[in-house]
């Protein structure tokens, strides 16, 4: 018999040729935090040959997000636990930012003594290019979706932009109104000047006919000077007035006049102005029904609606969910300076049970929220408002052949109460034979009274 070889330790020679084939970058660090060793793939990440990063301290080589006061690899070393997968960024030699995901461990020699640490780091930029193309699909400029209703809109927009008629926006808070509104301006020839948006519903008559038609000096105490409204400032370019539902029906016949003629009069002004502003309103009550109860006037209404955009609410395009919360979670990543990648499963799947009140604005407070919380590179459920996590379950569904069988029994109870109960005349006005009502009357278990009213006088 041949008696087995004894497998050969893996030398350092070995070791240091595995290192320089891999295509992560891999270093290690001594208790000074001084880098001690620097394979090729690091060297091609970084920009930075070993001989230049060799014994300078790591923070000074990768200038990363997290050196300050999330360091990975300084965790390792205290705590003794290995960190994997944790995103970050770091700056190369051409002063670009880099994303990386990063492993640590602990570095010990043959004898077991911690003797520093060593850290991987794998280049995303791939990743972060194919997720950004993917993206653009779904964006024109701030707006993101990818359901069918907003695509329509969205499709509309640019021959929407080409025209100076008024647009109206209807929907609910925080549905994304003004981001539409700034999108038509954006496309349009006017682009180049102002964009001006004002509140109308958060000010009473007074004070909303100043700001937005302005005043001259005199018009009232303490108007010592002149001051342009927001008609003044929007000059050539959009007006936005938003919650317009929500002005006073005097306030309306103002504004109606404005739009009809094309000038305004500022407080205390004697000489009307003309004006070339393009019109855009917005409001999240339906306005045909402030019509119907006198609260809105049927003129400004016919006025302002020469094109209206319905926007849908986030709790029917639900699709959106995930691409708005990475949207978030990238902005808030490059004001907070973070790295985190993204949502775990869990919490995606308690955003995506949730049905927003407060819209596209409530799941950006919702993100916002996850961030202060979260300490890892990804946001987890319990991350989440508590109110996610407490929301009460969805009603089980109502199966269809249930709500068949639910229909036809009040369609033959109905029946028989008109036919006091006269099962022939019952079975007649339904257009069926008398056996197949008794028996669908005996399989719904349909209650008859004692007497069936085939006696009752007709």
């Amino acid at each position: 018999m041949h008696s087995e070889k004894p497998t050969p330790p893996i030398t350092e020679h070995i070791t240091q040729t595995i290192l320089e084939s891999v295509s992560d970058g891999v270093f290690t660090v001594d208790h000074d935090w001084r880098i001690t060793s620097f394979n090729r793939a690091a060297e091609r990440i970084t920009g930075i040959m070993r001989n230049e990063a060799m014994g300078r301290h790591c923070c000074e080589v990768f200038r990363s997000n997290m050196c300050e006061t999330d360091c990975a690899l300084r965790k390792t070393m205290q705590q003794g636990l290995s960190f994997i997968d944790t995103s970050t960024y770091i700056v190369n030699s051409r002063q670009e930012r880099i994303p990386v995901t990063v492993c640590t461990s602990l570095l010990k020699n043959e004898n077991g003594e911690v003797v520093g640490g060593v850290e991987t780091f794998r280049d995303m930029s791939l990743v972060e290019e194919l997720r950004r193309e993917l993206h653009a699909r779904y964006h024109m400029g701030d707006i993101i979706s990818k359901s069918h209703a907003m695509d329509k809109i969205i499709q509309l927009l640019p021959r929407i932009a080409e025209s100076d008629s008024t647009v109206l926006i209807q929907g609910e808070t925080g549905t994304g109104k003004e981001l539409i509104a700034r999108a038509i301006h954006n496309l349009s020839q006017r682009e180049d000047q102002p964009f001006v948006g004002i509140n109308c519903g958060a000010l009473p008559d007074t004070l909303l006919e100043s700001e937005l038609f302005g005043y001259k000096a005199g018009a009232f105490t303490n108007a010592v000077k002149d001051k342009p409204g927001h008609f003044a400032l929007a000059e050539n370019g959009t007006i936005l007035l938003d919650e317009i539902g929500d002005i006073s029906p005097a306030f309306q016949v103002r504004l109606l006049r404005v739009l009809q003629e094309r000038t305004y009069t500022p407080l205390g002004g004697t000489k009307p102005v003309k004006t070339n502003v393009r019109v855009i309103t917005a409001s999240n009550k339906t306005l045909e029904t402030l019509v119907e109860e006198d609260r809105f006037r049927s003129d400004l209404f016919y006025r302002i609606n020469i094109v209206r955009l319905d926007l849908p609410a986030l709790r029917q395009r639900k699709k959106d969910i995930p691409l708005l919360a990475d949207h978030f979670i990238r902005k808030l990543n490059r004001q907070q300076n973070r790295a985190i990648t993204q949502l775990t499963p869990e919490a995606l799947n308690l955003l995506m049970a949730h049905d927003y009140p407060g819209n596209i604005r409530e799941l950006e407070n919702i993100i916002e929220h996850a961030f202060i919380l979260c300490t890892d590179s990804e946001i987890a459920s319990h991350c989440l408002p508590e109110s996610l996590h407490t929301a009460p379950a969805a009603p089980h569904p109502v199966r269809m052949d249930e709500r068949i069988k639910s229909m036809e029994i009040q369609s033959i109870e109905e029946a028989l109460s008109r036919n006091q109960f006269n099962r022939l005349a019952t079975a007649r006005e339904l257009g069926m034979h008398k056996s197949t009502l008794f028996r669908k009357i005996k399989s719904l278990g349909i209650a008859l009274p004692a007497t069936d009213g085939r006696n009752t006088p007709r």
